[in-house]
């Protein structure tokens, strides 16, 4: 039995018939079919990580201070970047899916994997050298000593991302992503009782914590390995093979496209932050900001679930050549984000001070908070439109304008009018964030504006050209099955 072509494509096809109302309803289904587990897999992802900050904030104020700033700057940075051009792996096996190519996605995903392995391994100085970096970035002697030792304990981390992030979007474009969001939650719930065991019960401190981190992630790793080994995605994992090395340049070209893309979007909020650095009362300033953004990045979570969403669903009717079912779920996609991002808009607005309360105890910080709600209450609803725009983007393969996008939006536009604000009037950090959400604005007004033009029956010849060339035909990859492992 055909398991991808009879389920899960019968479903895809069957939605398209039918009454307003019964398409809508069948888009909403798969939409989060798609988003839920993704949603899920993001919140414990991060919640490992804040999980392994809260132990070490109880061995010494040292390991918090130095896992804090390993996980702000060197993390995020390389998450980023592997994030980013893991994004490629989600177009091509996207449109392949839909295109009925089910034994390219496994290819496509071994493509990935070579890349980002080489992505890596080009990273890795940074790890080995974190503890100079630190030195010559003007960090404390202790936090880049302990600083040093942790990013050590970040490289087996580094290649659990390269896995981790292709596999996932692998299965998504599928519609097979629950077993993401069940063993991320499995690991979840495991990394919390051993962190507890080995670093509260033992008392092994860092070594503990940061060793506990490594099983945690890598057990979820393990799993995915299993299940698709194992035979549970038949269509579209058919073995190791020679063919995975190519037609790479035209991957490496969409991957490096993505990473750029995502990149200046994740690291503009850094930089915002770091400038806040530099005020009066920079500490109330720091906190009142982060707190803030702390709210926004959780519900953005959310969203992110809805830019895979956009993502698949765009990159799955592409390549079933349906340009219409394309822009139709592109707009249920979108009218379903912007109203979960109008009700959180409306309570941040609400009880923005209430909510600060969670992660401060200062009055100050609660009142700079509060003075900023409204600007949090527009940062939320943007956030519930611009990933979505971003998934769509991201579907059709449009990477590439995207960074140009991002990098005129927060760098030409959000940054400079951030600093312009702190400096030339008195708003201090509304400054800096009325600058951000310029940024944010004029990307989404742009990508709205790039949706609303393209012509998707276009889109529908370029994925198709894209797909006959990069085609490896099934029997040729069983003449290569001699060398699969």
């Amino acid at each position: 039995m055909n398991i991808v072509s009879e389920g899960t494509v019968l479903a895809l096809e069957e939605h398209d018939s039918g009454s307003l109302r019964t398409r809508i309803w069948d888009e909403s289904k798969i939409t989060w079919r798609i988003a839920f587990p993704s949603i899920i897999s993001k919140v414990t992802s991060f919640g490992i990580i804040v999980v392994t900050q809260s132990f070490l904030g109880h061995v010494s104020e040292v390991d918090l201070a130095a896992f804090a700033l390993v996980q702000t700057i060197f993390e995020r940075f390389v998450s980023g970047i592997l994030l980013g051009m893991s994004s490629a792996t989600e177009t091509l096996c996207g449109q392949a899916f839909g295109a009925g190519q089910f034994h390219m996605m496994g290819i496509y995903l071994q493509r990935s994997w070579i890349v980002n392995v080489l992505t890596s391994v080009a990273m890795l100085p940074i790890f080995i050298f974190a503890k100079p970096i630190l030195n010559l970035l003007g960090q404390e002697k202790d936090i880049a000593e302990v600083g040093g030792k942790i990013c050590l304990w970040f490289i087996p981390l580094l290649y659990y991302f390269v896995f981790s992030l292709t596999i996932q979007m692998y299965l998504q474009a599928q519609l097979k992503n629950m077993i993401v969001g069940w063993l991320s939650t499995v690991s979840f719930v495991l990394h919390v009782l051993l962190s507890w065991i080995f670093v509260t019960k033992l008392g092994l401190g860092l070594t503990g914590a940061m060793g506990v981190l490594n099983i945690s992630c890598w057990l979820q790793i393990i799993g995915l390995f299993v299940y698709i080994f194992g035979g549970w995605c038949p269509n579209t994992w058919k073995g190791f093979t020679k063919d995975a090395f190519v037609d790479l340049f035209p991957v490496i070209k969409l991957s490096i496209s993505s990473g750029v893309m995502l990149c200046l979007e994740l690291w503009y909020n850094s930089i915002l932050v770091l400038l806040a650095g530099y005020m009066k009362n920079a500490s109330i300033a720091i906190s009142a900001f982060s707190i803030c953004l702390n709210i926004s990045t959780l519900q953005l979570m959310l969203c992110l679930g809805f830019l895979a969403a956009s993502c698949v669903r765009v990159s799955n009717e592409l390549g079933r050549g349906k340009p219409k079912a394309a822009t139709f779920s592109i707009k249920v996609i979108l009218a379903t984000s912007t109203s979960i991002g109008v009700i959180f808009s409306v309570i941040c607005l609400i009880f923005a001070r209430q909510i600060s309360y969670l992660f401060t105890n200062s009055e100050k910080v609660a009142e700079e908070v509060s003075s900023l709600s409204v600007l949090l209450s527009l940062s939320v609803l943007l956030n519930s439109v611009q990933p979505v725009l971003t998934g769509v983007a991201v579907g059709a393969g449009m990477q590439t304008i995207v960074a140009y996008v991002n990098l005129g939006s927060y760098y030409v536009i959000g940054i400079p009018v951030g600093v312009l604000l702190r400096y030339v009037t008195d708003l201090g950090i509304k400054g800096l964030w009325i600058g951000l959400l310029c940024g944010v604005l004029v990307q989404t007004i742009i990508l709205s504006y790039i949706v609303w033009r393209t012509d998707w029956d276009e889109q529908v010849n370029k994925v198709s050209q894209r797909l006959n060339k990069w085609l490896v035909k099934p029997s040729e990859e069983s003449n290569g099955s001699s060398s699969q492992a």
